[in-house]
């Protein structure tokens, strides 16, 4: 199959194009907006990359009539919070109209898997199954992806698409690019840090090791329940809820660290909810997905090997 990735020079994007580029010809389309080209000289033997940018209409348009592709995988967004907060205006830009302009470019019947969020999710002490639970965003990020979900359906219906709206819970692992609570930490652990600033510790999360955010959009992209015009939503996480210091309890045993941490005013979010987490069942019966790695999996392999974009590490040197 031709797949096309938006986004893949990222964080999951990356792990996703060397899961699929061994049996389907991988084509990654990446502004390169977080730093310059992170894969190796085999990886890019085995894909074609293209620098242009999803807010570029022109540019998109001709990525795609150039690689024809047979799906679209679209993980292209700017979702660290704290930016998509400093910045609605590029938010908006990129996550909404940087979509509709990738579904305007696809070739009608092409499949199109959407990197949505659990942000989307009204805040509930419940995991949120896709077709229960109630849809009312608390941020930019949010509102961003849940108009980006309302365009898919409305395009997908208007072009014969079909389509896949994957809502992504917390992703974990190595490879990270935006400066999150475990890259950070991590980050300021590996300069020899002993003393850790974080924000809110009290929140609980559904954290998904890369490698199976990987394999989730994989299946999404490559299986055949999905006609065109029709649009699946399915969560993908794990049902597992931790808190920042639960999480920071197991990396100290991961790390071998005695670390203490204090509070950073600067990282407390106002915004932030207190519980977060998916109802996988749809996805499993829909796509035959399953999490095969745990949490400890997923600290132990981003402490073993960081793998962190350079501007999450210089500023601790």
């Amino acid at each position: 199959m031709r797949i096309l990735i938006t986004g893949g020079n990222g964080y999951v994007g990356r792990e996703l194009c060397r899961l699929l580029y061994d049996d389907h010809e991988v084509c990654v389309v990446d502004s390169l907006r977080y730093g310059q080209n992170r894969f190796c000289k085999a990886d890019l033997a085995k894909i074609s990359l293209v620098v242009a940018d999803i807010t570029r209409q022109a540019e998109i348009e001709a990525a795609i009539r150039e690689f024809q592709p047979e799906a679209v995988i679209h993980l292209a967004a700017i979702h660290y919070i704290p930016e998509c907060e400093r910045d609605p205006g590029l938010t908006v830009a990129t996550n909404v109209a940087g979509t509709v302009n990738v579904l305007m470019s696809i070739p009608e019947g092409c499949r199109f898997v959407f990197a949505s969020s659990g942000a989307v999710y009204k805040p509930d002490t419940r995991p949120h199954a896709e077709n229960a639970a109630a849809v009312e965003p608390t941020d930019i990020y949010g509102f961003s992806k849940l108009q980006g979900e309302q365009y898919v359906r409305y395009l997908a219906l208007a072009r014969n698409i079909p389509a896949v709206i994957v809502r992504l819970f917390n992703v974990v692992g190595p490879g990270e690019t935006n400066p999150h609570l475990l890259p950070e930490i991590v980050a300021q652990l590996k300069a020899g840090r002993t003393s850790i600033s974080l924000g809110n510790i009290w929140p609980k999360r559904d954290y998904i090791h890369v490698k199976d955010a990987a394999r989730g959009f994989a299946a999404a992209a490559s299986a055949d329940a999905v006609q065109p015009g029709d649009v699946i939503t399915v969560n993908l996480g794990t049902s597992k809820l931790y808190s920042v210091a639960d999480i920071i309890t197991k990396l100290k045993d991961v790390s071998g660290c005695n670390f203490t941490f204090q509070e950073d005013k600067a990282r407390v979010r106002a915004v932030d909810r207190p519980v977060l987490a998916a109802d996988i069942s749809l996805i499993q019966k829909s796509f035959g997905w399953h999490a095969v790695h745990t949490i400890d999996d997923a600290l132990s392999d981003l402490w073993r090997e960081p793998d962190l974009a350079e501007s999450l590490v210089a500023k601790y040197r």
